[in-house]
């Protein structure tokens, strides 16, 4: 049975990601800040006749990633993967409550701990091995008032390119998935702002966000854990160094 570290698995598209891999049979060792909810999507997934351990860490801090990471192989033994889904969103704006360096500390350093640590306990070769990263949409192009979140995510995508060459010759896949809008608490707190900034009620904003999206929707979390499910199947092995789009058709480059 292949362990599998996902980052950010107590909500959103963190939860659906481990529930998938859980269900296709692959035990999960879930990281996040609070371990309460953790704890639902671990309870779900033994419920589910499958196996999780929950581990808390706050990935901003290395020390604490590279604890979590060393329990979750002692737990489970190597690493066959890791989905580092743990971020943050919101706007940020110039002055002494701006955001920025918690924004970039977060999604990008944070998540540059994660893969390092998962490096240090992956399974050795031949198989592949995945770092999977989770971007989004707004690592394509930027948005005002959103400069960190955009900074960070977009960095992410270097990041990815990167270490997909530098960890290439040992059969080590990275890739990232860019979302647009997904149904989760995150993307309303955005319609919420867009609503506030323009005076608009959440339906009018909601409707007003979705006609720069072809299809004419959010996408669902279980759609983004589909690709990620994809992504590290046998179907996926040949991929690497690549940020997927996973938006309804909002950015298509």
């Amino acid at each position: 049975m292949r362990t599998i570290v996902v980052t950010g698995a107590g909500t959103g598209i963190g939860r659906a990601i481990a529930l998938r891999l859980a269900a296709g049979g692959a035990q999960l060792a879930l990281m996040a800040r609070q371990v309460d909810r953790l704890e639902i999507t671990a309870t779900a997934i033994r419920g589910a006749g499958g196996t999780a351990s929950v581990h808390g860490c706050d990935i901003r801090d290395p020390a604490q990633v590279d604890i979590a990471f060393a329990a979750a192989a002692r737990t489970h033994g190597p690493l066959y993967g890791l989905v580092a889904n743990s971020g943050i969103g919101g706007p940020n704006e110039a002055g002494p409550e701006d955001r920025f360096s918690d924004l970039v500390q977060t999604n990008l350093v944070g998540t540059y701990h994660c893969l390092r640590a998962a490096q240090a306990h992956l399974a050795p070769g031949p198989d592949a091995r995945h770092l999977v990263v989770i971007s989004s949409i707004l690592g394509r192009f930027g948005v005002p008032g959103y400069t960190g979140y955009c900074a960070s995510k977009t960095a992410l995508l270097g990041l990815v390119r990167a270490l997909s060459l530098e960890v290439a010759d040992q059969a080590i896949l990275v890739n990232a998935i860019c979302p647009g809008w997904v149904d989760t608490d995150m993307a309303w707190e955005g319609i919420d702002g867009m609503a506030t900034g323009m005076g608009l009620s959440r339906e009018e904003a909601h409707k007003l966000a979705m006609e720069a999206v072809p299809l004419g929707r959010m996408s669902t979390p279980d759609e983004v854990a589909g690709t990620v499910a994809w992504l590290i199947s046998e179907a996926g092995s040949s991929v690497t160094g690549q940020g997927i789009d996973v938006n309804a058709g909002a950015w298509m480059g």
